[in-house]
């Protein structure tokens, strides 16, 4: 997301650093301090690439195909999942994130798949000073726009996709059902959800209000990791997103059309120009 340089010795980097106060912890670039080196390591457990394969089917591949998309940004790369999985399709992909440790993992993760990542390190905010070109498609997976805690980072990252996108061009966003935790229910319905799909891992919120969502990662070694994350709302994000300019936006819940009450949204929305013909008339 961002390219922030880290600054931290490698004994500092070791560790996630929260302070004395973890749930006031509520900066956008504060992410950089959580996903160290020894977090990223163990992120492909917490995934599970063969199970979260299973769950998603060809649903990104089919919806990407569907709108004749080939070039695919996919600006939250992670260890490389679905960078991978659409090289593999015969897309034309390019990787960014703005976590070096997950850059690196995700070029050793498509190596070991006989894939070449083409990776970039870049800030959302700032994606087209990082990034050149123009896409058919822009993917934001993961639940990773939730790291941006400030409205206005939240714009300027969606203004910043639309204009990396071809004048017809395809987002394609996710987050958990936050409108659930902020209830009061649970962060999945039932097992580990079909995201997170590791046997070695227990993830749950720690703390949740209207600012600040803080999961827990707790692994079968006995290692426990944090991420602090905007609880973002379903209507929200759809507001935000036609506000910024996108328009036909679609909704799904599981990767299904029909959805109650979900534990990840989808949203889809499309970059299209469209005219006023009566004002183009005068």
């Amino acid at each position: 997301m961002t390219s922030t340089k880290n600054e931290f010795t490698s004994a500092e980097s070791d560790h996630q650093r929260f302070g004395d106060s973890p749930e006031s912890v509520r900066e956008t670039d504060h992410y950089q301090q959580e996903y160290i080196e020894d977090f990223t390591d163990r992120w492909d457990r917490l995934i599970d690439w063969n199970a979260r394969a299973e769950a998603e089917g060809d649903f990104f591949i089919r919806i990407l195909k569907e709108h004749g998309a080939h070039s695919v940004l996919d600006v939250a790369t992670g260890t490389g999942f679905h960078s991978v999985r659409l090289l593999e399709e015969g897309f034309d992909v390019v990787s960014a994130d703005g976590s070096p440790n997950m850059l690196a993992r995700a070029f050793r993760n498509a190596r070991n798949r006989d894939q070449l990542l083409r990776t970039a390190q870049a800030d959302w905010r700032f994606l087209n000073r990082d990034i050149h070109g123009a896409f058919d498609a822009v993917i934001c997976l993961g639940n990773s726009f939730t790291h941006l805690f400030k409205e206005r980072d939240r714009r300027k990252s969606l203004a910043e996709y639309y204009a990396v996108l071809k004048h017809n061009g395809l987002l394609i966003l996710d987050h958990r059902n936050y409108d659930r935790l902020l209830e009061g229910g649970s962060a999945v319905r039932q097992g580990k959800g079909n995201v997170y799909c590791g046997q070695d891992v227990e993830v749950g919120p720690e703390h949740v209000d209207e600012g600040l969502a803080r999961f827990r990662y707790a692994f079968g070694d006995g290692s426990t990791y944090h991420l602090n994350m905007f609880p973002l709302r379903y209507g929200y994000v759809r507001r935000l997103m036609s506000e910024v300019g996108f328009q036909n936006i679609t909704s799904f819940g599981d990767y299904q059309r029909s959805y109650e009450n979900p534990d990840f949204y989808i949203h889809v929305a499309e970059k299209e120009y469209r005219f006023d013909v009566d004002a183009t008339m005068h």
